[in-house]
């Protein structure tokens, strides 16, 4: 199961337990079941703190669970924690084995405060082990489970445990579900969640104390609100030259988080998103830059005495000498009926994280760029027929990719077609209704997924009426990152700046700090 590499690292990781563990195995007579014996003896051999029993009664099987010797098990994994879940099971053994996660001191504080929700604090977890972004809600809440004796969570293998997937109609990951144990069946959430949003919604006072200590902060020379590749190059820039540079973000390493190959930036062959993004707060965290996360703007308005206000949600207000707007941009929705009612129903935007729960099924594909096309081959090794729409008369990927895709014998193009609907049957997706632009026919395509590549929106709702944006929604900036209003730049993807690219992000967010930074010594 493991080979002699992973047990030498297993060996030195767990030399930092602080307390021996247990792992119990609930199992069967699967394959499965007998692979995971085989992981957890294995592990149990890597130290003398960690021992196993195979007498365990819980309901998914197989599964394990990670126990502090003498209680109940709080951190679970319902199939092999193995690809990118591998880290989840790593960073389960040492937390629970006392070995403290590498979390703000403030955060440890408020999980440990936290109190259990009325329904109850079992979570569990629906991933695929192709899914990049699902370890980060495994591992957010194994953290919780191991730190606040109120919590328990499980990790379920979706691949695994296809009845479950059919039952509670996942069509997404990470999917996660709560409740009571052996019965968490109600909706908490999917899609990327970082620890930090996870502990915000799960206390219900932390908007009112985040806004509190928001407007305690005093006044910033740079303000840089976004945190995806333009405003990390902006904060640093910033902090170089000596000014007080605060970063407010809903997320830090925004669309990039969901950025899976990375092979174009220049001298990195390639990466993946998260691994960029970790980077780049690495690098960030090297300077005094105050990382607001979690928060998102609302309004901007430029005030009296010429400094800039920003309104964020929760109602706390900051202000800046001079503010950098790096708001990226989200993926563009078909906004056609059934879209909104379906999503994470059959409606997809990840083909490599929402590919697995589709194996042998039929899907479309919308968009026939770079994105649609190299979806469209992901998907065509895992599902039983792929169908990709194209709004014009010929795709518009590279010739190479488009050369692949013809050579696939489970790929229909189709071109020249508007997609008009999504439909389904109340709980998921089982086709799709487009129209011929040619003949103006509408036609109908029976399957069970649509994954939605047709570019990206700026994420600029909020600034209209406020600077001036092109038909597009993009904030106009000249050659120098200035916008139209005094003292606000903007730099990335949000701008009319040409190519969305994180190399050209991260470029014009620097340029824009450099504008800023010259705005503050000339007032």
């Amino acid at each position: 199961m493991l080979d002699a590499n992973i047990k030498q690292q297993l060996k030195t990781y767990l030399q930092m337990l602080r307390h021996p563990i247990e792992l119990v195995a609930s199992l069967d007579n699967s394959d499965k079941a007998r692979d995971m014996e085989q992981l957890v003896q294995e592990i149990a051999e890597c130290s003398d703190k960690v021992s196993v029993r195979l007498d365990g009664n819980y309901n998914l099987r197989p599964s394990f669970s990670i126990a502090k010797q003498g209680e109940e098990g709080r951190v679970r994994f319902a199939g092999l924690p193995m690809g990118h879940e591998f880290t989840s099971l790593l960073l389960g053994l040492l937390h629970v084995g006392g070995h403290p996660p590498k979390v703000e001191a403030d955060v440890i504080e408020q999980i440990k405060g936290l109190q259990a929700p009325a329904n109850g604090g079992h979570f569990e977890t629906v991933i695929s082990l192709s899914c990049h972004n699902c370890p980060d809600v495994v591992q957010a809440f194994n953290t919780i489970a191991a730190l606040n004796p109120a919590f328990s969570h499980t990790m379920i293998d979706g691949g695994m445990f296809q009845p479950l997937v059919e039952q509670r109609k996942v069509m997404a990951v990470p999917t996660v579900f709560q409740g009571a144990q052996g019965n968490s069946n109600e909706s908490f959430g999917s899609g990327r969640m970082t620890l930090e949003e996870i502990v915000a919604k799960l206390d219900t006072g932390a908007a009112e104390k985040d806004a509190a200590k928001l407007n305690a902060k005093g006044e910033f020379d740079v303000l840089i609100v976004g945190g995806g590749p333009a405003g990390a190059a902006a904060a640093i820039y910033a902090a170089r030259k000596g000014v007080k540079t605060g970063i407010i973000t809903e997320r830090f390493g925004g669309q990039v988080l969901d950025t899976l190959g990375i092979e174009n930036f220049i001298s990195v062959k390639e990466t993946e998103g998260p691994k960029l993004v970790a980077a780049l707060e690495q690098h960030v965290k090297e300077y005094d830059i105050d990382v607001m996360n979690l928060q998102r703007a609302k309004g901007l308005q430029k005030l009296s005495d010429g400094k800039v206000e920003v309104e964020l949600e929760n109602g706390a207000k900051l202000t800046g000498k001079s503010i950098i707007l790096s708001t990226g941009a989200r993926w563009r929705e078909m906004n056609v009926p059934g879209e909104a009612e379906y999503r994470n129903k059959g409606v997809a935007y990840c083909p490599h994280c929402d590919g697995p729960l589709y194996k042998g099924k039929r899907v479309a594909v919308i968009g026939g760029g770079n994105s649609g096309v190299e979806a469209a081959i992901d998907l065509a090794g895992i599902v039983k027929e792929v169908t990709l729409f194209e709004f014009d008369t010929k795709l518009k990927a590279d010739a190479v990719l488009q050369k692949k895709l013809y050579s696939l014998p489970n790929v229909k193009v189709i071109l020249n077609a508007l997609t008009t609907e999504v439909n389904g049957d109340g709980s998921k997706v089982y086709g799709l209704t487009y129209k011929d632009r040619a003949t103006d026919e509408v036609k109908q395509v029976e399957l069970e997924g649509i994954f939605v590549q047709i570019g990206l929106l700026p994420n600029t709702d909020w600034l209209k009426g406020t600077l001036e944006l092109s038909k597009h929604g993009e904030i106009v900036v000249d050659h120098k990152g200035h916008t139209s209003m005094e003292g606000v730049f903007a730099a990335g993807d949000c701008t009319t700046a040409p190519y969305k690219q994180i190399i050209i992000a991260m470029g014009e967010g620097a340029n824009a700090s450099l504008a800023a930074f010259d705005h503050l010594i000339r007032q």
